[in-house]
């Protein structure tokens, strides 16, 4: 049988990107046996979106801000992308060490912070998170871009980073900084407030207690939700059929890796700015299933 190859962007090793696409790839190939999806590390959401749009990618993984700026035209001209499926919800915080003496974000200011891999849509979230309280991500820390997003936890437990920024459940970054006694750092509920007043697109999320190893509170944060995005001119059944196969897979995922539980064809729905965002061979596959009008 001639399978239909897929190409599926991610991010640099050693982040959540190519550990979920490698998931994804993995899950929709062997529900679907015509389908062949094959992931390749980029540099990350801010790469993937020129990638789709030259039609150098089928699909990408796309953190929230950037999918947000790209598909409203904010900052630039709105993108023809659509969505294929919402991946999960990414609450952003820090991890520093155990015995940090930073309590609070205002305590990590003037200190050397990993904010994650140059292209990564987390470096976007920090931006906003910290202008929402009225910070400059560059101006009022010693902000350290990575090359790889695995070099961060590193520079926390030896000391050349104060903070590493990452975000969501499960995220390789603060499951290696916890394990070793770290703490997580969230803005508080008056931060909370404010940081949504100037931005309001943010959602209110949580991570669960026990979410990480340590971490016996939930943890409440803002942030959005992550999507697979599509070139503009990929063929409706090639959609149809990947919407169908991850819809089918959704059990398969979620015991591969605890934040896929979240990549559901109702979350799909749920978390797209607009239906009409949506590729229309996911949308029929929605409406099939009686999901979408």
């Amino acid at each position: 049988m001639q399978k239909t190859k897929v190409s599926l962007g991610t991010a640099t090793p050693g982040g959540g990107f190519p550990l979920y696409g490698g998931a994804v790839a993995e899950a929709v190939n062997q529900t679907d046996a015509s389908l062949l999806v094959e992931p390749r590390n980029t540099r990350g959401s801010t790469e993937n979106i020129p990638l789709l749009e030259a039609e150098s990618l089928d699909i990408a993984l796309v953190a929230g801000e950037p999918a947000y700026e790209a598909l409203m035209g904010v900052g630039r001209p709105r993108t023809k992308l659509k969505i294929l499926a919402a991946m999960y919800s990414t609450p952003g915080m820090f991890v520093v060490r155990g015995d940090s003496p930073a309590r609070s974000i205002r305590d990590l200011v003037g200190k050397p912070i990993a904010f994650g891999a140059r292209g990564s849509g987390l470096v976007i979230l920090s931006r906003y998170v910290l202008d929402g309280l009225g910070f400059d991500q560059d101006k009022d820390f010693q902000a350290i871009y990575l090359d790889h997003a695995g070099d961060g936890p590193a520079m926390v437990l030896d000391g050349r980073a104060a903070a590493l920024w990452g975000g969501g459940t499960g995220w390789p970054g603060f499951v290696a900084v916890t394990q070793a006694g770290g703490r997580l750092l969230a803005p508080d509920a008056d931060e909370l407030e404010r940081i949504r007043a100037k931005h309001p697109f943010l959602k209110a999320l949580t991570v669960p207690a026990g979410s990480y190893p340590g971490q016996n509170a939930a943890v409440h944060s803002v942030g959005s939700w992550s999507f697979i995005l599509v070139r503009p001119t990929l063929d409706e059944d090639i959609a149809y059929r990947l919407a169908r196969a991850l819809h089918h897979a959704e059990d398969a995922l979620a015991k591969r890796l605890p934040q896929a539980r979240e990549t559901t064809a109702a979350n799909t729905l749920a978390a797209a700015p607009s239906p009409d965002l949506i590729h229309p061979g996911t949308l029929r596959y929605l409406r099939e299933i009686g999901i979408a009008e």
